[in-house]
């Protein structure tokens, strides 16, 4: 297997610099926008999804992984869980917003992230079609089911919140892969229903998963929905 080439390290280090941009902004939201922690960590959590866009420019096929992996590092030193605590101090801000949600969810989010690049490399569809909900969905689940929610489900979560979670999932699968179908081999259209599979596997399992475990769940069991209903070619 050939290097990576100029274009491959440029995006790597983009995409770095992108998410190191995300943590920074992210740490500060509170006190600049009045934001609650969890509305700051919500924004990251989407906003990281956002990295999948990038993955059908790559020529290099480990690049992907290599965007994610470190994250799940980075995340685990941020964490309660760090073996060393110092780091908890120099990443600041994401250690604040990890404190706030679930302290495994984005560790469980970068490890998603990666599992699906390293199982999936050649399909930036798939990947969109397991980070996207995740990152979107979920995010608007959240918000939605703690502002407006007055039906509860299970695991506390609402039926408003659910129905958020499968129509933000389903809007941003279809933005995402019209932006990727263009330099891939398929179409959009041909893509629409298994986004409708993965958006209600993905409403499903959000709603059903503890809290917390949804950050792998919901990815994995969604890009697996959507390629199988996609012929799994």
């Amino acid at each position: 297997m050939r290097g990576p080439g100029t274009g491959d390290i440029i995006l790597i280090l983009l995409s770095y610099g992108y998410v190191l941009a995300l943590i920074a902004v992210s740490g500060r939201l509170e006190g600049v926008l009045r934001l609650s922690r969890g509305s700051s960590r919500k924004f990251l959590h989407a906003m990281i999804g956002n990295l999948v866009l990038v993955i059908p420019f790559f020529r290099w096929p480990p690049a992907p992984a290599l965007i994610a992996a470190p994250f799940i590092l980075v995340t685990v030193l941020a964490s309660p869980y760090s073996p060393i605590p110092r780091f908890r101090t120099l990443l600041g801000g994401l250690a604040d917003l990890t404190e706030e949600g679930h302290h495994m969810g984005l560790i469980l989010y970068s490890l998603s992230f990666t599992l699906l690049v390293v199982l999936f490399p050649t399909r930036p569809d798939v990947v969109a079609a397991g980070i996207l909900p995740m990152a979107y969905g979920d995010s608007s689940a959240a918000l939605v089911g703690r502002r407006m929610g007055k039906r509860e489900t299970l695991n506390g979560k609402t039926v408003e919140g659910s129905a958020a979670m499968f129509a933000v999932s389903l809007a941003s699968m279809l933005l995402g892969l019209a932006f990727i179908s263009s330099s891939q081999s398929f179409t959009l259209a041909q893509r629409v229903i298994p986004s409708l599979a993965a958006a209600l596997v993905c409403t499903m399992v959000e709603a059903l998963s503890p809290r917390g475990s949804d950050n792998i769940a919901v990815p994995i069991l969604g890009a697996l929905t959507f390629f199988l209903a996609s012929g799994g070619l």
